[in-house]
């Protein structure tokens, strides 16, 4: 104990190594590493939220109800300079900034009320890393437990953190003094193992802090660092699905045959596949018990923590669809409340990798093999497409490019992530797949969705490994190989082009769509390799 006045207060035994060791001094009452429902209690009795029908705790995140992208800062020093992909996803700021801010969250919090969460992320224990989460909300720290992997009781005593979060949203930055953007801040110090978030409530921005933390750090012990969900087969082969918001990415992994081994964020490292996390964050807009009864049995359950999912103030009954706060509310629950999910959190090295894209343009096949250069220059692409809304109710689809499906999230280069990729694909023979969930026979508006059933139908077919000796033609324009036939999609269906009624109108948006990609494939352009430089007679491959 540490400070006049300080209570501790622990759930659990609780850590030797004090909250003094943060520069956290004078503090009211500490509550060490409160169980579930002692954390309802008192998030219920403070106000942060309400109990809804059969158990899940519903909260408001307030003004943000995503994350911060603008927000976010990685403290330039030595150690760093040199190392962080600087730009509009990783801002500088400088030591002294950050100290300054550090100085004053620290005098906020005295005299108030903390609570602390000492867990752990990274399945695999030889790259587990020990992390302390400090929070002003109860309900924030129930989502540190959810998220997190908890300690064993003999693990509390002599808990010491490698990187610690401090996480108080209702302390604001003042942005003429602290060097943000803006009173929100999320800041982290690589050299002090310290991560600083301020004037949000979105819990979403405490495991994305984490995980950048273990996108930074990974890649020296030869471990890639994935945004991307995984399961296990019956046969006990690992799949990996990559894929930008929209793709299907949760909705394809989650499947009652197969083991879930986590949803979100996932090392591979030279034993394996592993994950990162504990716990879930699904989306939950629109959730229905037919397409996704696992996560929708979540919504009913102890232990669930519902951000801005809208309640029936009497019934206390959600109402999943009604996106009037956010189309972006989540679930945040452990991952044992999925009945299929892995307990050890691990899997082998993956038979096949699935790249999903949802190409609203119209063009791309819904199902394609990958050489090692395509995954490669896919990988570092990361592209889906958008919906923006327009007047007049029209929607035009426009390119969204997410480096490694997760550029937010990875503070090094983007290469070296996908030299990472291509090691381990080359090196244990990783069949890689490009699905495309978007639109077929036109662009949206004109064309259709692409079937789900055909899609399941696809995903399938590859993880049952139905597609390995299956011929392929090449793509004309993208250079993409594409079975002839796949079990349980009509031939016609996997070449995209015999879809459209317009042919001419196909070339042309494929001739966009393609440009696209070379414009956003030119900073890696030094990493292509020579040959796929070169265009052979009759073909227009998108590559540099």
């Amino acid at each position: 104990m540490s400070g006049g006045g300080m209570r501790e207060h622990s759930g659990e035994k609780h850590s030797d190594y004090g909250l003094e060791n943060h520069g956290l001094h004078g503090l009211n009452d500490i509550y060490w590493n409160l169980p579930t429902p002692e954390l309802y209690e008192q998030a219920i009795n403070r106000r942060e939220g309400v109990l809804a029908h059969l158990g899940p705790l519903v909260v408001r995140t307030g003004h943000h109800t995503g994350r911060s992208a603008n927000d976010k800062f990685v403290v330039e020093d030595q150690n760093t300079i040199d190392k962080i992909n600087w730009g509009p996803l990783n801002q500088p700021i400088t030591p002294e900034k950050f100290a300054g801010l550090h100085e004053r969250m620290a005098t906020y919090l005295q005299m108030k009320d903390v609570y602390v969460q000492d867990c752990f992320v990274g399945a695999d224990p030889k790259y587990c890393m020990p992390v302390r989460i400090i929070t002003e909300y109860a309900w924030h720290s129930l989502f540190a437990r959810n998220m997190f992997i908890q300690a064993e009781l003999e693990q509390l005593g002599s808990h010491v953190p490698e990187f610690t979060v401090i996480d108080l949203p209702r302390f604001h930055a003042d942005p003429n003094i602290d060097g943000t953007n803006s009173e929100t801040f999320i800041i982290i110090n690589f050299t002090k193992k310290l991560v600083l978030i301020g004037g949000t409530s979105y819990a979403g921005e405490i495991k994305k802090s984490i995980f950048s933390v273990m996108n930074y750090l990974l890649p020296e012990k030869n471990v890639l660092p994935m945004h991307c969900s995984a399961n296990i087969g019956a046969n006990g082969e690992t799949a990996i699905f990559f894929g930008l918001s929209g793709t299907g990415k949760t909705t394809l992994s989650a499947d009652a045959s197969r083991t879930l081994i986590g949803d979100d964020e996932h090392g591979w490292s030279e034993d394996g596949v592993f994950n990162f996390e504990g716990g879930c964050y699904a989306k939950m807009i629109n959730l229905s018990p037919e397409a996704e009864p696992e996560i929708y049995e979540t919504t009913r359950l102890f232990g669930t923590v519902l951000e801005n999912v809208s309640l029936d103030s009497q019934a206390r009954r959600l109402d999943l669809m009604d996106d009037s706060l956010t189309e972006n509310t989540r679930g945040a629950y452990p991952i044992s409340h999925i009945p299929n999910a892995s307990r050890d959190g691990k899997g082998g090295h993956p038979r096949n990798v699935l790249f999903l894209t949802a190409d609203a343009f119209g063009v791309l096949p819904p199902i394609s093999k990958l050489t090692p250069e395509q995954a490669s220059q896919h990988f570092l692409l990361g592209y889906t497409a958008k919906l923006a809304g327009t007047e007049k109710g029209i929607t035009e689809p426009t390119p969204n490019f997410s480096a490694c499906y997760g550029a937010p999230f990875m503070p090094l280069d983007p290469r070296r992530y996908s030299e990472l990729l291509t090691q381990k694909t080359k090196k244990y023979g990783v069949n890689v797949w490009l699905i495309n969930t978007g639109w077929s026979g036109g662009a949206y508006g004109v064309g259709e969705r692409i079937s789900i059933a055909h899609t399941r139908a696809m995903v399938n077919a590859v993880l049952d490994n139905q597609l390995e000796d299956v011929p392929t033609k090449t793509h004309p324009v993208f250079g993409l190989h594409i079975p002839t036939t796949c079990p349980g999609v009509p031939d016609d269906v996997l070449d995209p082009r015999n879809t459209w009624s317009d042919k001419n109108a196909y070339d042309e948006q494929a001739g966009m769509l393609a440009a696209e990609f070379r414009k956003n494939s030119r900073e890696y352009e030094e990493d292509t390799e020579p040959n796929l430089h070169q265009k052979k007679k009759g073909q227009t491959y998108f590559t540099i």
